[in-house]
């Protein structure tokens, strides 16, 4: 395995780990690490994930264009006009689904908060992954160089990194990167606003650690929650995406117990103790009598409940 999984104190680090060959994903190490962000989806245990390449020179330098021994170019060539016209089953543009089913398996966007420790060059498929599966991104000052890789190739890329960039980024910033194909420094990155923070290469695991731990302590459904309406709705018009937050806001007040415990605690003036449970369905509530109506329809025209 060239890709390492491990799980402590709530936090799941998946690390890509064969620097000798830049930590580029191949065949087999995109396979892998479809299968760690899977584990990380579907383990409760897992509240937030660490993602970062081993050594100090490579986060990822993209995918392995090299086409394989057994099959020829015209083939190679023909399978990929193929992919275009008729994608596999269960793919995302020829390529597995990944946990969420939009997105590729080896740059998804799961449901649980994504810290990237960007330890070296992110190019091609690497700046596919901090741009479509992380939210937070902290670089390597000295180390961390990120570059689209494709336009000198001749290419636009068949991921989704030109899509990414144009909407994460200022257009002007975005169209630099895509159209000169120039790498991307740290403290241009931080700039532009690729990533949130840039620290020394020794404090890099650290800080991502300190954000990791912080993270961990905040209530684990509404997290989850809370990224999924981001990238479910951010493109929606507000007050449809408004609705949706309420009623997911509403679940969370009424099945589950940490949406008790964090109100309990702060009027009690006490760090909350954050477990994820949910709650049994409760017992209706009772027929109020016409006084009682009279009186509860006060109370919600002010709008003090």
């Amino acid at each position: 395995m060239s890709i390492d999984y491990a799980v402590a104190d709530h936090i799941a680090r998946i690390t890509l780990n064969h620097p000798d060959k830049a930590n580029i994903l191949d065949h087999e190490h995109s396979k892998e690490i479809a299968e760690a962000w899977t584990r990380a989806w579907e383990d409760r245990n897992v509240r937030v994930v660490i993602v970062t390449g081993a050594g100090d020179r490579h986060f990822c330098a993209g995918h392995n264009l090299a086409v394989p021994e057994h099959v020829t170019a015209e083939e190679s060539a023909f399978l990929r006009a193929r992919r275009v016209f008729w994608p596999k089953a269960g793919s995302v543009n020829g390529v597995p689904a990944g946990p969420d089913v939009r997105m590729g398996d080896h740059y998804p966007q799961i449901f649980k908060p994504v810290i990237a420790a960007v330890n070296g060059w992110a190019a091609g498929a690497g700046l596919y992954m901090v741009l479509g599966s992380t939210d937070i991104r902290i670089a390597c000052a000295e180390h961390a160089r990120f570059k689209f890789a494709l336009l000198t190739q001749g290419w636009v890329g068949t991921g989704p990194g030109a899509t990414f960039l144009a909407k994460q980024l200022r257009y002007a910033d975005a169209m630099r990167m895509l159209l000169t194909d120039d790498p991307v420094g740290a403290e241009e990155a931080l700039r532009i606003g690729l990533v949130n923070e840039v620290v020394p290469h020794e404090r890099l695991m650290d800080r991502a650690e300190e954000l990791a731990r912080h993270i961990a302590t905040m209530p684990p459904i509404a997290t989850r929650m809370m990224k999924e309406f981001v990238i479910r709705y951010r493109e929606a018009p507000t007050d449809q995406a408004w609705h949706v937050q309420n009623l997911m806001n509403t679940l969370l007040i009424q099945m589950t117990a940490d949406g008790v415990e964090g109100r309990r605690a702060f009027n009690e003036k006490r760090p909350p103790n954050f477990t994820g449970a949910i709650r049994q369905q409760g017992e209706e509530f009772p027929e109020w009598t016409d006084e009682e109506w009279k009186r509860l329809e006060e109370i919600y025209e002010e709008g003090e409940y």
